[in-house]
């Protein structure tokens, strides 16, 4: 831990903590790359998974009066359907492509929706199920679960207050559906123990922030990393080909 890359990993996790707190998005977008970079792919996405899954319940423990119920629902449905294709996907097609067109597709629809070109179709009955069956295909796929919520959000003008703790439950389920899929690998008691520590300060810091973040910046800070988190699996998929 006394590394410069665990000293790194374990402020990004801190970061995306606090930006996900704030916006409802961020964590994984903030902290997976470097744990990836430490740890490995499979521990280092693993970790971000449960490292996620508990920042979703405090997050979610402080804002769950502004729920919506039957939205959650409806996603987690979505969800469910996509991480077996997903799963299929991966193993079936080449990785690097994957997330190339994956990171690119959701970078365009955050691109249009943030110009004031909404996505229509969201806003009739399904949106939400398509909504959370992108979220759920796009996470087991590429790891980027985030942009498909932000861009529905977006979309369907979806106040921040209901957001947050909502888009907590969808990430939670999806984050425990791709631990179950995957497992638990051994992991370093320091480096974890650390992460903790960081997660909850990252947590509290987010909570103060949230205070008096206006709606419409908070609104900016999602879009933006939606858009951070659909081009970093594309420079993932570039880099791969090399």
């Amino acid at each position: 831990m006394a590394s410069l890359g665990g000293v790194l990993a374990v402020a990004a996790v801190a970061l995306g903590a606090t930006m996900q707190r704030a916006t409802g998005l961020g964590f994984a977008l903030v902290a997976a790359p470097f744990l990836v970079i430490i740890l490995g792919p499979f521990t280092g996405v693993v970790l971000a998974n449960l490292l996620s899954a508990a920042v979703n319940v405090v997050v979610l423990c402080s804002t769950a009066r502004a729920l919506h119920g039957r939205l959650a629902v409806e996603m987690i449905l979505g969800v469910l359907a996509a991480v077996p294709l997903g799963a299929w996907v991966v193993t079936s097609l080449p990785g690097p492509l994957l997330l190339i067109g994956v990171g690119s597709i959701t970078a365009a629809s955050v691109a249009w929706v943030a110009r004031g070109n909404p996505m229509l179709f969201l806003r009739r009955r399904g949106g939400p199920l398509l909504s959370g069956f992108t979220s759920g295909f796009f996470n087991t796929t590429a790891g980027t679960g985030g942009p498909p919520l932000a861009v529905y959000a977006l979309s369907t003008n979806w106040e921040q207050r209901s957001f947050v703790p909502t888009v907590q439950v969808v990430g939670l389920a999806t984050n425990l559906l791709s631990l179950a899929a995957k497992g638990m690998p051994g992991l370093s008691g320091p480096l974890l123990l650390s992460c903790v520590a960081a997660m909850a300060v990252g947590i509290a810091a987010g909570q103060l922030l949230s205070r008096w973040l206006p709606a419409e910046r908070a609104r900016r800070w999602v879009t933006a990393l939606a858009l951070i988190g659909s081009l970093t699996a594309v420079g993932k998929g570039v880099t791969a080909l090399w």
